[in-house]
């Protein structure tokens, strides 16, 4: 079944902490405030194909948005919404795809390659070459203190064979499906293939910290290809999802200890969009199945104390630096993907017997776990929802939040609607929708629909 769109909306998503929406159109932006719902700034000065917030902050991230006149996938503009103002501008050699940020760290993501900026004064500090990644599968962690970037791995994995990448003088990146950042868009259809042939795809997780630019860890996640990553506000919980969309995993940052496993269901879908709450206790997980999972890590407490908000300072962007052509191609080399090789290499005998061990805890389980008790056998057995909800309407890509206010779940629609539904923090169950408001003015909305 073809998703359900509107062609006026070319871009939405959440900023760090949910509480407002940046919605780009043929037109230009807007922000929208979650809680209470209402637009607060509006700005149509031409198609916009990515605007990314940082946090409540009047900084905006946009992109120009593809086959539209007078806009450019390749430029990047940092704008001051309070000052109207243009703080600087940036070229890439190819179209952007995805840009994240927090305080202290902003990310570019094209296709081959991903950029790496210290977001106090704009200076570029890194460069990974990956490989083709045409949906920007990533994820960079809200915090600055743990602040460490999540990307697909090349084939083979490391930890698996312990061979050195060949696909470039950085970090490596694989692809598949999903949209870009998670962000609802028009899906890409691109599909690209490396030199030596067809896309290398890996169920394995590249975790690259953005402070020492180096490799912390790679996580081998699933099987299949990975299709979406996620990482809490604190930065130290990280959620991969694979093509089949089955299984959820939870992991830690960055030791990639696996510390849930989660069953979204037993058909295949595509997985729209992750997202924990503030507090990490709740993960909520939209699919194509117009369905939204909520799952729950742990006992982390009851009531409000689940939705109670960290507190965060504010921060500001200063000054600009020539564009990403400059690159020193040597920079950075130190912390790249075969300095982790190497490590793997030298760790390889005490890497192989935590193999066996590991075989053989996971052989015992297989047999004896029919007398294990409960709560030995749902260390291996993945843990169904918490709650969950069924969206009004069929055939939307979304993006699904929690809010860091209020216990409520939040959904984006590509139609270019808002839902708000309450949810049950004792019991789960199924979500009551409260609210649905339109983000798109009341002309793009009635026209834009398609299928």
């Amino acid at each position: 079944m073809a998703e359900r769109t509107n062609s006026n909306m070319l871009f939405a998503n959440f900023n760090q902490d949910f509480s407002c929406i940046s919605v780009g159109t043929r037109k230009g932006y807007s922000i929208t405030n979650c809680d209470p719902f209402g637009r607060v700034y509006t700005m149509n000065d031409g198609a916009r194909g990515t605007v990314e917030m940082l946090f409540c902050t009047s900084l905006i991230a946009l992109v120009g948005a593809a086959d539209q006149p007078q806009s450019s996938p390749r430029k990047l503009q940092i704008v001051n919404t309070k000052r109207q103002s243009m703080i600087c501008e940036l070229l890439f050699p190819s179209s952007i795809l995805a840009v994240k940020l927090n305080r202290k760290t902003l990310v570019i993501v094209l296709e081959m390659e991903i950029y790496i900026y210290d977001i106090s004064n704009m200076r570029l500090l890194h460069v990974i070459e990956t490989t083709p990644n045409p949906d920007a599968i990533c994820a960079l962690s809200p915090s600055p203190a743990n602040s460490y970037l999540a990307y697909p791995s090349p084939v083979p994995s490391p930890t698996a064979q312990l061979a050195p990448s060949t696909t470039g003088s950085g970090s490596s990146a694989g692809s598949t499906s999903s949209s870009p950042s998670g962000a609802v868009a028009s899906p890409h259809t691109t599909t690209s293939a490396s030199g030596s042939g067809a896309i290398h795809q890996s169920g394995d997780v590249v975790l690259f910290s953005t402070r020492s630019l180096t490799v912390a860890n790679v996580i081998q996640a699933h099987k299949a290809p990975i299709s979406f990553l996620a990482i809490d506000s604190n930065g130290t919980l990280l959620a991969t999802s694979s093509d089949k969309g089955t299984v959820i995993r939870v992991w830690s940052i960055p030791g990639a200890e696996k510390l849930y496993q989660f069953r979204r269901g037993t058909r295949e879908a595509k997985i729209y969009s992750m997202n924990f709450n503030l507090v990490g206790s709740l993960l909520a997980v939209s699919s194509a199945h117009d369905t939204v999972h909520i799952f729950k890590l742990g006992n982390r407490g009851k009531g409000d104390k689940e939705w109670s908000v960290p507190s965060s300072s504010a921060s500001s962007i200063s000054g600009a630096t020539s564009p990403p052509e400059s690159v020193d191609g040597q920079q950075g080399l130190d912390g790249g993907y075969d300095a982790f090789v190497e490590k793997k290499k030298s760790n390889s005998v005490s890497s192989s017997l935590k193999r066996k061990s590991l075989q053989m805890t996971k052989s015992l389980s297989h047999s004896v776990g029919g007398y294990l008790p409960n709560t030995l056998t749902e260390m291996w057995e993945p843990t169904r929802d918490f709650a969950f909800l069924k969206l009004p309407t069929t055939g939307a890509r979304t993006i699904v939040a929690l809010s860091g206010t209020m216990p409520q779940v939040m959904v984006i629609s590509s139609e270019g609607y808002f839902y708000s539904y309450s949810i049950d923090l004792e019991n789960g169950g199924e979500c009551t929708l409260l609210k649905q408001y339109s983000l798109l003015d009341s002309g793009d909305e009635s026209s834009g629909l398609v299928e």
